[in-house]
């Protein structure tokens, strides 16, 4: 059941195969369309979302009608608006479909059973949010302090097949730059 699931929770959690299948069988599937919006802001948010396949823009757009780019989530990557997951507030983020797009997804309440239930899953858990923190403390950073050369080679190390699958207008909001400043850059 769900091997790219298990397969992911392997790589930060021993789990035994009753544990896999307590886990598994708080999942559930869901296949959405390219341009599919799983979350729009003032939804009330249940959900944490995992990817099998495709890929999942995550933004918010300003009071100057200007979308900022949170996030994009490709296969094995987690999604959600966790601020209001965890707060019980009403979501502030839009989830869009990119691609035609399978994923899993569990219930806060499902997900906080089973961190009490099985300390490997809490385990994997807490290793992920620390790693997700990581990650969006680094693009702060980059963000913050490094040029649109500096972001745009980063990002291009990083993932370098995002700039297969996403649009070189959607990179730019990204990166925080103009489409024209990304054309420069990716000369």
């Amino acid at each position: 059941m769900y091997p790219a699931l298990r397969k992911h929770f392997a790589e930060l959690a021993e789990l035994t195969d009753e544990e896999y299948m307590r886990i598994a069988a708080c999942f559930r599937e869901k296949r959405f369309k390219k341009h599919s919006i799983i979350l729009q802001p003032g939804d009330t948010v249940n959900h944490e979302y995992f990817v099998i396949k495709g890929l999942l823009k995550t933004f918010l757009v300003d009071d100057n009608g200007k979308e900022h780019i949170l996030q994009f989530s490709m296969e094995n990557w987690w999604a959600s608006d966790y601020q209001a997951l965890h707060n019980d507030t009403p979501s502030s983020f839009t989830i869009q479909c990119l691609e035609n797009v399978e994923l899993l997804y569990i219930s806060y309440d499902d997900r906080k059973r089973l961190c009490n239930e099985i300390w490997q899953y809490e385990r994997f858990c807490r290793l992920k949010v620390t790693a997700g923190f990581i990650s969006m403390q680094s693009r702060v950073m980059a963000l913050l302090k490094n040029d649109a050369q500096s972001r745009y080679q980063q990002l291009l190390n990083q993932y370098p097949t995002l700039f297969q699958r996403v649009p070189k207008a959607l990179i730019a909001a990204y990166l925080g730059v103009t489409r024209e400043t990304l054309s420069r850059l990716h000369m």
